[in-house]
C-alpha cells in the first residue's frame, strides 16, 4: 500500500490548529503559572523544566538580563517565570492560542514579554546573535525535519550562547500502539526509526488521527537529535535522562524516556 507523502499534508498548519485546540481544552502544557509562582520568581525563587523533573545544577541558574528565546514553548509556563526572574524573554510558537496564555500572564502580572507566532524551523524574523539562550522543551517531534531547527538555533545565538533542549528517547516510537498489547504489558516492535506518522501509519489510521485533530508526530533518531546539534556547530556540555512520571507506554516503565541536552555555541 503506498505511503502518504509529507508533501501531501501541511504538517505545520495541521499541528498549529491541533495545538490551538489543546490550548482551548487546557491540556497539561496549556495551564498558565499562577500569580503566586510569578511573585516567587520575582523574589528569586523559581524553576523551569525541560523535562518533568528539575534541571541539573548549573544548567540555568542566573537569568537576570539574559536575552532568552523560548522556542516552541508557549502555554504560559516557562516564559513568564523567566521574565519574572529578570530575563528579556521572547516566546516563539506555532499556536496563537498557546501564545495567548503567555500574553494573559504577562498582562495579569505586569511582565514584559514578547510573543511571536511562527514555524520553529524558520527564525528569519530574528537577526543573527539575537539571544543569549534558547530554551527548547520537547516539541521538535512536531516537525518532520529538525536539522533546520538546530541551524536556526545556532544562528540566532551569540557566541558563547546556550541551547537547552529536550526530546523523547526515540524508542517510544518503535512499538505498536494497539492498546491490547499495553493491557498485556507487551512491547511489540513495529516501526523502524526514524518514525513518521505520515510514512508509517496506514492510510486509515493516519486519516483517523487527522480527523480527530491530533498532532502529527515524528520520532527523530538520536543521530538527528544529538549529531544534528553537533553538525550545526554546537558543542555539547551537558546531558541527562528523566523518567516519565505518568507512563503512557509500557516502555516508560523500564527506562527514562525523556532526554535533555545542554549545548554551547563556541
Amino acid at each position: 500500500m503506498p505511503h502518504t507523502s509529507t508533501h501531501d499534508v501541511d504538517v505545520f498548519n495541521h499541528n498549529r490548529m491541533s495545538w490551538d485546540r489543546q490550548a482551548e481544552q487546557q491540556c497539561a502544557w496549556s495551564r498558565p503559572v499562577s500569580a503566586e509562582e510569578v511573585a516567587s520568581a520575582r523574589n528569586g525563587s523559581w524553576q523551569v523544566r525541560l523535562t518533568p523533573n528539575r534541571l541539573p545544577a548549573g544548567w540555568l541558574e542566573h537569568v537576570q538580563g539574559l536575552r532568552i528565546l523560548c522556542l516552541a514553548s508557549a502555554g504560559g509556563q516557562q516564559a513568564p517565570i523567566l521574565a519574572a526572574a529578570g530575563a528579556q524573554v521572547t516566546v516563539f510558537d506555532a499556536s496563537e492560542l498557546q501564545l495567548q496564555q503567555d500574553r494573559m500572564v504577562a498582562q495579569r502580572d505586569d511582565l514584559d514579554l514578547l510573543t511571536i507566532q511562527g514555524d520553529m524551523r524558520d527564525l528569519s524574523i530574528f537577526a543573527a546573535a539575537s539571544f543569549d539562550l534558547v530554551f527548547h522543551p520537547i516539541s521538535n517531534l512536531y516537525v518532520p525535519d529538525i536539522d533546520p531547527v538546530w541551524r536556526e538555533c545556532f544562528r540566532v545565538l551569540r557566541s558563547g550562547g546556550t541551547l537547552l533542549s529536550s526530546f523523547y528517547n526515540p524508542v517510544v516510537f518503535v512499538g505498536d500502539r494497539d492498546p491490547r498489547h499495553a493491557e498485556q504489558g507487551l512491547i511489540h516492535p513495529r516501526f523502524p526509526l526514524p518514525y513518521s506518522d505520515l510514512e508509517d501509519l496506514d492510510p486509515k489510521a493516519l486519516n483517523d488521527k487527522r480527523e480527530r485533530g491530533e498532532p502529527l508526530v515524528f520520532g527523530h533518531s538520536l543521530t538527528g537529535q544529538i549529531a544534528g546539534q553537533l553538525e550545526a556547530g554546537f558543542v555539547l556540555t551537558g546531558f541527562y535522562e528523566d523518567w516519565q512520571p505518568n507512563p503512557r507506554f509500557v516502555i516508560d516503565n523500564f527506562l527514562p524516556t525523556f532526554l535533555a541536552t545542554r549545548a554551547l555555541k563556541p
